[in-house]
């Protein structure tokens, strides 16, 4: 029989224990539970472990909810950042789309999120962290179609970038939060979003 040790370093298994707990995680949240009030004992008891393997795999719930969180956020990043300027109005209403169906997939873990930021350092951290990351993005697409000729240079590329990240990333997790299980506005929303990027910053050429 291998030992406790070995059992706990081998990479495999330790996979398998923190998809455990990360999926117990997200179930209880899914189920309504308050990510500030939901105690370790019981994500380790839905997860089937002890508390302690939880500690042995987590340094604490804010550790737990950034993991969850940044399956999300690489998700979103990965569709959002396939866009460019060049591809148009409409792709850019269906890159909204999928990005919205990311949210509603995560809904539980984002309002934790939001729920968490407002008194945990590190977990805002790692929020910020993401729009910074998205914002960097934009400033450099934004900057290299202004060097091209695409876009006027009277914009103002970091404040332009800031507000439509910032800004839609807000509505967007606002949109999904008031419609929880119903999609029915989702397309609207995309396409009402995307003209308020495409009209506000995009289309502005020289």
């Amino acid at each position: 029989m291998p030992s406790i040790t070995r059992r706990a370093t081998d990479p495999a298994r330790r996979a398998t224990i923190e998809n455990q707990i990360l999926a117990a995680t997200e179930r209880l949240l899914a189920e309504g539970a308050s990510f500030t009030e939901l105690g370790v004992q019981r994500i380790a008891a839905e997860a089937g472990v002890a508390r302690s393997t939880f500690y042995t795999h987590f340094r604490d719930k804010s550790e737990l909810l950034v993991r969850l969180a940044n399956t999300m956020r690489t998700t979103g990043y990965d569709i959002a950042t396939t866009w460019r300027l060049s591809d148009g109005l409409d792709p850019l209403v269906e890159t909204f789309q999928r990005v919205i169906r990311v949210y509603r997939e995560y809904a539980a873990v984002l309002a934790a999120l939001n729920e968490v930021a407002a008194y945990d350092p590190s977990v805002r951290e790692f929020w910020v962290s993401g729009h910074n990351r998205f914002v960097d993005f934009g400033v450099r697409a934004l900057t290299d179609a202004q060097a091209a000729g695409e876009l006027t240079t009277d914009i103002d590329v970091q404040y332009a970038v800031r507000i439509i990240i910032v800004g839609g990333d807000r509505a967007l997790a606002d949109h999904v939060a008031l419609n929880p299980g119903d999609s029915s506005g989702d397309a609207v929303f995309a396409a009402e979003l995307a003209k308020i990027w495409w009209y506000g910053v995009y289309s502005r050429r020289p």
